[in-house]
């Protein structure tokens, strides 16, 4: 049984720092877009990591029986290469996610434009996608599932 000033686990002081009006939300909100607008300002934007690739035969012929260690080079480089786009994918949608998130807790997810509740279904669709592609769904154990 819980203590009379408990509600919902916490103290009422508590629950009440744990309230967040519509002005506080709405600052969370263009702060999350500021972020948003900087990451696809900046290297980290997803299409920009994407198109920062090299060729095979900018190490070697493109012969792997030649110089091994040049494929082998080429081989690592490009298995990190897609992970950071597909990291730097998923943050792009996952902060965009929050953004809609945080103004659907503000005014009500049923309030939202339709168009923004149809993005937000998109974002999570497209975000399991990724992970099931690259088996990187959270198991809790600090293991991001993108490779060892």
């Amino acid at each position: 049984m819980l203590p009379a000033d408990m509600v919902g686990g916490v103290s009422a002081a508590r629950a009440a720092d744990l309230e967040a009006s519509g002005e506080v939300l709405s600052d969370f909100v263009s702060r999350v877009d500021a972020v948003l607008r900087d990451l696809e300002g900046s290297a980290g934007d997803p299409t920009k990591v994407g198109a920062q690739t090299i060729k095979a035969s900018s190490l070697s012929n493109g012969r792997s029986d030649v110089f091994p260690e040049a494929h082998t080079l080429y081989t690592q480089y490009h298995s990190v290469h897609d992970q950071l786009t597909t990291l730097s994918k998923t943050l792009h949608l996952q902060i965009e996610a929050i953004g809609i998130a945080v103004r659907g807790a503000s005014i009500g997810f049923d309030n939202l434009e339709e168009e923004q509740r149809q993005r937000f279904w998109a974002i999570q669709w497209e975000i399991d996608k990724i992970q099931s592609k690259t088996g990187g769904h959270s198991s809790g154990d600090g293991k991001s599932g993108m490779g060892a």
